[in-house]
């Protein structure tokens, strides 16, 4: 695990950009599994403005959870990557491979596990991403498997459908398999909300193993935390 900490989440979104613009330029074909929140938002509003040179073809857009809504409404996490970073980058149509929020959730679940089987190489007979950029809630989830939910992290598809457990929306998500079958997976976890359950995780206290994000372990070893201060208020 690698702890990288910085004075503001302004901060966070410049060192983060430096990262995915790395990986982007030393892979011909990155395959990279996009997180909602207001962090990638600013992520991608930071890249959007300052990283005109990146070679966006080398990139694949995934998505690791998505609200089971339309691709046009507010609570899309495809609207908002592209409101923020798609519509503003030269990216080919046809490495954009999103969540069909839209249509009937356990068969939408069905058809990305089988998109990602056939785009992605498979290794250990799971789908392998370059990166998985992760958030991290104030219950302690991530992608969209909530404390409640917490089993679906070990589910035997690659994607499942998850409830939110105060509005009852469907969603649609990565189980762990995948998500711990990623060459490299990074968190991005912003705000002084989350310190409570980022140091309970990060020093692997009693009672953190209720959080979904406390299990994920990358095979790889390969987890790195992106945090502002405040966020790291616990471990600093």
């Amino acid at each position: 695990m690698e702890i990288k900490i910085f004075a503001s989440k302004k901060e966070v979104a410049k060192n983060f950009s430096d990262f995915l613009e790395e990986l982007i330029e030393s892979n011909g074909s990155a395959h990279i599994a996009l997180s909602g929140g207001s962090t990638p938002k600013e992520v991608f509003d930071f890249m959007a403005a300052n990283y005109k040179g990146v070679n966006w073809a080398n990139a694949h857009f995934y998505w690791g959870d998505e609200r089971c809504v339309p691709p046009t409404d507010a609570e899309s996490n495809y609207k908002m990557t592209v409101d923020h970073l798609l519509s503003k980058i030269d990216i080919p149509q046809e490495n954009i491979h999103r969540v069909f929020g839209e249509d009937q959730p356990a068969g939408e679940a069905k058809r990305y596990a089988k998109l990602l089987r056939e785009k992605l190489p498979m290794v250990n007979d799971t789908p392998q991403f370059d990166l998985v950029i992760l958030g991290m809630g104030d219950d302690g989830h991530t992608a969209s498997i909530f404390p409640h939910e917490i089993e679906l992290w070990n589910a035997k598809d690659f994607c499942e459908v998850a409830v939110h457990p105060d509005s009852g929306q469907r969603r649609i998500t990565l189980t762990g398999k995948v998500i711990n079958n990623a060459k490299t997976v990074a968190f991005l976890v912003t705000g002084k909300g989350k310190a409570e359950k980022v140091t309970k995780i990060i020093n692997e206290e009693p009672g953190s193993h209720v959080y979904p994000a406390s299990l994920v372990a990358p095979a790889t070893d390969n987890l790195i935390w992106f945090l502002d201060e405040e966020a790291a208020a616990g471990i600093i």
